[in-house]
């Protein structure tokens, strides 16, 4: 289990600064004369046909990438899930508690924070999850840099509350962030989940026929209202563990798809929503309730509601820090779960989808500008933390 932990962690580490920079290099080229052709790019249009036109999914890159990549992301988070949940850091209640706690108030407090500075707009309360989510990628890279100043426990915890984060997030997109739905797509995706179980009971260990039917879920999801990648995690539950000899289909899944997302899904990603084009953002552009909330809630609210709801339970159920950990330490690793990037957003995109591109701009400075500083004062706090005292 240790040993799948730190591929785990070295993979999103790596990944984390490619991630970086895909999203820097958005941002110059979208902001220079290769502006035009970076947005020519992201709106080209790949279509599919099936049976002489019976099925056609005309789609630019963009949505593309933002529907169909994402749901291999989406596919990945479920494995993850679904591991911790039976075998590992989260299979017992006493092991879950802490990053379940945190992440709980990683969610609510950012939500109240954003909500507090958008009341009074109907349409920007529609934001109000874009900073309840944490960007692994991004955070575990940032630990790795560090090295040795960081215990490994803080670095499986930080894990932990990002996996139970990505599975909160799966819940909002699924409750809120939904289109008028088609009842009979619906019932076409409920088909295939049945079809998924019944090939997990029947014992299949090959990937392939699960894949086959998660394809055909996540068209019925498309065409449902309900948003596509959601498809990706339904399929990850299918996923048998073990195989009864020894092996296990889930992680050889997980390990298989781990590099194509680091290296290639979350890139694209980055790169095909992270162009912000600055040309008439002003000062008072940043100080609008949308990107105010999204900064203030990645920043403030991450670091109080992680390290409020974790404290409050050390304190009142007899639960400790992580192992080899100070104070300081787990502060500045609470710190850093405001970098929400990715999933920020992902959900931004869902939040204001159909809206006036200002939002979108909103969005974007607000998620780049917060998940800035929060790496900032993470990496900040965990270089000047001392070592746990022996306990």
């Amino acid at each position: 289990m240790i040993s799948s932990i730190r591929r785990f962690i070295a993979s999103e580490s790596a990944g984390g600064v490619v991630l970086a920079l895909a999203a820097v290099v958005a941002l110059i080229v979208s902001n220079s004369s290769l502006g035009p052709l970076y947005r020519q790019f992201i709106e080209l249009r790949g279509e599919l046909r099936i049976a002489n036109d019976w099925l056609v999914l005309s789609k630019p890159l963009l949505l593309w990438v933002n529907d169909l990549w994402m749901a291999v992301f989406f596919f990945v988070v479920g494995l993850e899930i679904k591991r911790e949940v039976l075998a590992g850091e989260l299979a017992s209640v006493k092991q879950a508690s802490l990053p379940a706690a945190a992440a709980l108030g990683g969610m609510v407090g950012p939500a109240l924070i954003y909500v507090a500075l958008n009341h009074a707009d109907a349409v920007a309360l529609r934001g109000w999850a874009i900073p309840t989510a944490t960007d692994i990628a991004f955070a575990l890279g940032i630990l790795m840099l560090l090295g040795s100043r960081v215990p490994v426990s803080l670095k499986v915890f930080l894990t932990a509350v990002a996996i139970i984060d990505d599975l909160g997030a799966i819940v909002v997109i699924a409750l809120f962030y939904t289109a008028q739905l088609s009842p009979v797509m619906l019932l076409a995706a409920a088909g295939g989940g049945v079809l998924l179980f019944l090939l997990n009971r029947a014992r299949v260990m090959h990937i392939g026929p699960y894949v086959v039917i998660g394809l055909v879920i996540w068209v019925c999801v498309l065409k449902s209202g309900i948003h596509a990648t959601l498809a990706g995690v339904v399929t990850a539950m299918a996923i048998p563990l073990k195989d009864g000899q020894g092996g296990s289909p889930l992680e050889t899944a997980e390990h298989a798809l781990h590099p194509w997302v680091a290296f290639a899904v979350l890139p694209m990603f980055a790169f095909v929503n992270a162009g912000v084009d600055l040309q008439g953002v002003s000062p008072g552009t940043f100080a609008q309730g949308i990107p105010l909330g999204i900064a203030f809630g990645l920043v403030l609210g991450k670091a109080i509601g992680v390290f409020g709801a974790s404290w409050l339970l050390i304190r009142f159920s007899g639960a400790s820090l992580p192992a080899q950990s100070s104070t300081r330490q787990f502060f500045g690793v609470c710190v850093l779960c405001g970098i929400g990037f990715t999933m920020s957003l992902f959900l931004g995109g869902l939040a204001f989808a159909g809206q006036d591109g200002a939002f979108e701009t909103q969005v974007k400075l607000g998620v780049l500008g917060g998940s800035l500083v929060a790496g900032l004062l993470g990496v900040a706090l965990l270089l000047g933390a001392r070592p746990a005292s022996p306990r």
